[in-house]
């Protein structure tokens, strides 16, 4: 059991839960759409079934007929003396397909490179004579770089040496990295769900057990699920997107950032701050970066040039305490030898004009997202589409949990994407869809045609209690 939930405070979450007769059952339903939407998150304490009859003013019974319903589907294990406690979902992810001659691989949200990017190139492989007389690599990172770092992490308000940068093949290799070294077998981590896939899967890798806490949209973060789980499982760790957060597109206001970080010290948890995606600002402005007021040791961030610049750009970088830093540099030969000195030599070039190449890119996905919502808008209308400020793609509510089945549909129709699950931690989120808008407008106007079509096929075929949303057992 990681977190509870309060009877007063799961009769609001159900809201107009009583949609059908009998009204055990659609109990049951209000509860299994909660978990396959991960709002309430796998392993929280339901309440007594006494409290939850009075909050939502039925009998026991309606109650108790409900908790056996769902322990027959696998959402919650019931145990005498400890009551009952919601399960894991499991994976229900379709997974990874190849891209064939003209289908639309919308399962990265990767941008095209920067346009000036070819000729920083050119210019780089101009003094290749230099670079070939050294060892081509390098563990720590070149200090011309690690400087450039510095220096703008200190623009945004986090002093920082260059002592405290280690440069890596890019950002999923800093989170292997960091993982490996903070993470022992067991040990609980704190992450969001959803999140970044390859992040949840580097963790697991590296031995954790993951604790998700819930973000969406339309509220952000659940602050009190937050404080519970650190509370409660004492997280070695916890992996954060603070900015234009993968796939849902929120940012954390001055509240979410300073009750995280008060958490997540009183807990002794490393935070861990995946911020590639921080450059990434079509309209929201700047904030302050928060996370700023942590004790030495406490704040790990993590950036990279993957997303501002390019994908095929293979360079990251590790922003921590000088100490966290020799651990990283001492652990890493186990992983790589180091960092490349060309992509250093472009990268440290790049950075010297990084505030031009953050417009150019919010120029493009601007145009990318609002083609994305206009076509959307146009073609599904009953689709939710969540305002985003920033970031690489839409975080969308279907109505109903068919998410799997829809990607499976599109693909057939040469649409690739992600499925809801395959961003979730314990299962859930079948009722989303992150659709990247970091395509051409014109593929991507091209790919919502595809969708609709993809989604009514779907909808015919689906049942029609899944179809609205009460039977959502899958």
């Amino acid at each position: 059991m990681d977190s509870r939930i309060s009877a007063r405070a799961l009769a609001a979450t159900l809201g107009g839960w009583r949609t059908r007769e009998p009204a055990y059952e659609a109990l049951a339903d209000g509860i299994r759409l909660l978990c396959l939407d991960n709002r309430l998150a796998p392993r929280t304490a339901l309440p007594a079934e006494r409290e939850l009859a009075a909050a939502l003013h039925v009998s026991r019974s309606t109650v108790a007929a409900a908790y056996r319903s769902l322990r027959e589907t696998a959402h919650i294990a019931s145990l005498r003396g400890s009551g009952s406690v919601t399960l894991p979902l499991g994976r229900r992810d379709p997974g990874r397909a190849e891209a064939g001659d003209g289908m639309i691989d919308l399962q990265q949200a990767s941008p095209p490179a920067w346009p000036g990017l070819a000729g920083i190139m050119a210019q780089t492989a101009g003094g290749a004579s230099a670079l070939v007389s050294r060892v081509g690599y390098d563990v720590l990172g070149r200090i011309e770089l690690r400087e450039a770092i510095a220096e703008r992490y200190t623009e945004r308000g986090i002093p920082t040496r260059p002592d405290e940068v280690l440069v890596t093949t890019g950002a999923q290799s800093a989170i292997h990295l960091v993982s490996t070294v903070l993470i022992g077998r067991g040990d609980r981590v704190l992450v969001e769900t959803p999140t970044y896939p390859h992040a949840a899967d580097a963790l697991r890798r590296a031995g954790a057990r993951l604790v998700g806490v819930p973000v969406t949209t339309d509220d952000g973060w659940d602050l009190d699920r937050a404080e519970q789980a650190f509370a409660r499982t004492l997280p070695v760790m916890a992996y954060l997107m603070p900015d234009f957060q993968n796939p849902t597109g929120r940012s954390m206001d001055a509240e979410e950032r300073a009750v995280m970080l008060a958490a997540g010290e009183r807990s002794g948890s490393v935070l861990v701050l995946d911020e590639t995606t921080a450059d990434l600002d079509i309209d929201r402005g700047p904030v302050p970066p928060g996370f700023t007021a942590a004790e030495p040791g406490t704040v790990v961030r993590i950036g990279s040039l993957g997303k501002t610049v390019w994908g095929g750009l293979r360079l990251g970088w590790v922003r921590a305490d000088g100490d966290l830093i020799r651990r990283l540099v001492a652990a890493r030969p186990a992983h790589d030898l180091g960092t490349p000195e060309f992509e250093q030599a472009i990268a440290t070039r790049l950075l010297s004009q990084f505030d031009d190449i953050v417009v150019q890119r919010s120029e493009l996905l601007r145009s990318g997202r609002d083609a994305l919502v206009n076509a959307l808008r146009e073609r599904l209308p009953a689709w939710e589409l969540p305002d985003v400020r920033g970031g690489v793609s839409l975080w969308i509510e279907l109505g109903a949990p068919l998410s799997s089945a829809l990607v499976i549909e599109a693909r057939a129709r040469g649409v690739l994407l992600g499925a809801g699950p395959r961003f979730s931690v314990e299962g859930g989120h079948e009722r989303h869809l992150r659709v990247p808008f970091t395509a051409p407008p014109e593929e991507t106007v091209r790919a919502a045609d595809l969708l609709a079509d993809a989604w009514s096929s779907v909808r015919a075929g689906a049942p029609s209690t899944v179809v609205e949303s009460v039977g959502a057992v899958i």
